[in-house]
């Protein structure tokens, strides 16, 4: 659904935005000197670019959410970051250190051309809307890497891998991959424990998409990892039960009643937001 405000109205807002290409990047955005080396300020810099056009052309599009935009800016950029090590924390600090500027230069460019409520509304709502699948698609890209990375790594090291990774504040994801024995289950709550706590996590989400069984003994360690989790104030959350999983675990009368679960990571993010 188009906006319906003049296009000269959208236009002036979007150039407005666009101008703040030309202004140096703060340094506080990164709280660090690491990314000084030429190559890392150049990776930056362009990726800084790509994110003032996504968000100065946020409202301008007809779908309201901009995703096919925001999958392809993600996969473009993302790995040029990784190159460099810039953290997703990072990342993430960036695109909010820009909602707050770029929210402001819309509250005083429809100020100044006299937007009517319900015509800013529909921009910010645009712009906000943008910026929560940036976020997101952010998150899941990094996240992906990381999984492919453990997937290629060989099968020993796989097999004992427990990576708990912090794609937002507050919130974690564990991706597991692989049988998972009672060796690697006391790992499993090693790791979750000690990383959640670590990272001071509201939120952990366990990604069960490449575990191949699950039967009794797997789910009687999931739930004593959860149960732990809870008793530290851990949100626990599954993700990724494939349907042959699903019907496994009810042929085996295997209860997850009492747990929050979830096709894939997006929609418990999604959940997490709402």
């Amino acid at each position: 659904m188009d906006t319906g405000i003049d296009k000269s109205k959208i236009m002036n807002i979007s150039e407005s935005i666009l101008a703040l290409k030309n202004i140096p990047a703060a340094t506080e955005i990164t709280n660090t000197n690491k990314y000084n080396s030429k190559q890392s300020e150049e990776v930056l810099q362009s990726w800084r670019e790509e994110l003032i056009e996504l968000f100065a052309f946020s409202f301008t599009n007809k779908d309201t959410t901009n995703e096919s935009d925001v999958e392809s800016w993600g996969e473009e950029t993302i790995n040029s970051l990784i190159k460099i090590d810039f953290s997703l924390d990072n990342a993430i600090n960036v695109i909010k250190h820009y909602r707050t500027v770029v929210g402001e230069i819309i509250k005083k460019e429809a100020e100044e051309i006299g937007l009517s409520l319900s015509e800013y509304h529909d921009i910010i709502f645009k712009f906000t809307s943008v910026i929560d699948f940036a976020i997101h698609w952010l998150s899941v890209t990094y996240t992906r890497f990381y999984t492919n990375r453990i997937n290629a790594a060989e099968t020993s090291v796989l097999e004992l891998s427990i990576p708990v990774i912090k794609i937002q504040n507050g919130i974690g994801v564990l991706p597991l991959i692989g049988d998972v024995d009672t060796k690697r289950a006391q790992e499993l709550m090693d790791q979750a424990l000690s990383k959640s706590a670590q990272h001071s996590l509201e939120y952990l989400l366990i990604d069960l998409s490449g575990v191949p069984i699950i039967d009794t003994m797997v789910a009687d360690r999931i739930f004593k990892v959860i149960a732990s989790l809870r008793l530290i104030g851990v949100k626990p959350m599954l993700t990724g039960i494939r349907p042959e999983i699903a019907q496994t675990m009810v042929q085996l009368g295997i209860d997850f009643s009492t747990i929050s679960t979830f096709a894939n990571l997006q929609i418990a993010l999604s959940t997490i937001k709402d």
